[in-house]
């Protein structure tokens, strides 16, 4: 079984995770208060929006509060409290949080085609974030029980004769969802608060539409980052198995196709704002989008390929392509 102290830190950290894009989502959305467009919502809309920035500080009040817990009540101390307190904290912070989501989804959307059209696209985003942060919980929170203690053994083996420890790869994979996820947090108050002013209404429509699709596939990018620290508490209850580096792994890749979409979809408005050239604008986006999947996707494939052709582990690491040149 992982050691208390790993369970403690890698709790803290997957709260922190949460914390530091919450943060900065929650100063945009103090910040859209306060463009001209928000006056030219509708009542409801406005009384929504400050019903999601309610949710975002009630998240980041639970959020942060696992590490008064740590230092107030324990003085620092690594136990099995602090360790439940926070899988527990974590777990009902995503409520607000996914919520508030979905209401600024629905904001957008009501902007953009209208209520009916703001009310299914804002339930939509609610259903996707709570099947990833919930649902997937639910349905295998007891499955891979029986098979942990297996894939503990199997993984400490695999330290044992060379490899990179378990709790390692756990440790990077969480680093690596900490490296993505504020910045699309970021992201996507900037894209809220885009629609909210003068030049967004006098886009063309297509560009609206580009916009509002980018936004969403980021909301998407940021439900997929989030759901490994929900499945780490819920399902694994903070153990560290081969089972749940594989799900946070699948889960890391899954985001980047949405955050490609997103990002190159905005580069196309931005682009056709610059240029007023539809052709072009579409062009450049789509280059900008072959580059990032050429890169995530065709480029590390065709190293997985080499590495395992020549089958020296670590030669691609030190010697990049020209060790698959030299082979």
């Amino acid at each position: 079984m992982a050691r208390l102290k790993d369970k403690v830190q890698n709790a803290l950290d997957e709260a922190r995770l949460l914390i530091l894009g919450t943060q900065v989502l929650l100063g945009l959305q103090y910040r859209a208060v306060f463009e001209r467009g928000f006056e030219r919502l509708s009542t409801r809309s406005q009384y929504l929006n400050l019903a999601a920035l309610s949710l975002l500080l009630i998240a980041l009040a639970l959020l942060i509060l696992p590490g008064a817990y740590h230092r107030v009540v324990v003085s620092g101390e690594d136990t099995e409290g602090v360790h439940h307190f926070t899988t527990r904290v974590t777990e009902m912070a995503l409520v607000p949080f996914g919520v508030g989501l979905s209401l600024n989804v629905f904001v957008a959307g009501e902007k953009l085609a209208g209520s009916l059209a703001g009310l299914f696209l804002g339930l939509a985003m609610g259903v996707i974030a709570f099947t990833f942060w919930y649902g997937i919980e639910a349905v295998q929170r007891n499955k891979h029980h029986p098979e942990r203690n297996r894939e503990q053994e199997s993984g400490a083996k695999s330290g044992d004769a060379g490899g990179t420890k378990l709790r390692d790869k756990i440790e990077h994979v969480l680093t690596e969802t900490k490296v993505v996820l504020p910045g699309a947090q970021a992201l996507l108050g900037f894209q809220f608060i885009t629609m909210l002013t003068d030049a967004f209404d006098n886009l063309p429509a297509s560009s609206k539409y580009a916009h509002f699709v980018s936004l969403c596939m980021i909301a998407v990018t940021i439900v997929l980052l989030m759901t490994p620290a929900a499945y780490h508490r819920i399902v694994e209850k903070g153990e560290e198995t081969e089972h749940f580096h594989t799900f946070a792994s699948r889960m890391i890749l899954a985001s980047m196709v949405p955050l490609a979409l997103g990002v190159c979809g905005d580069f196309y408005v931005v682009t056709r704002k610059v240029t007023d050239a539809a052709g072009f604008s579409l062009t450049a986006a789509g280059i900008a989008l072959a580059l990032f999947y050429g890169f995530w996707f065709g480029l590390t494939a065709y190293l997985r390929r080499e590495r395992r052709r020549y089958r020296v582990p670590g030669k691609l690491e030190r010697g990049g392509l020209n060790a698959v040149k030299q082979g």
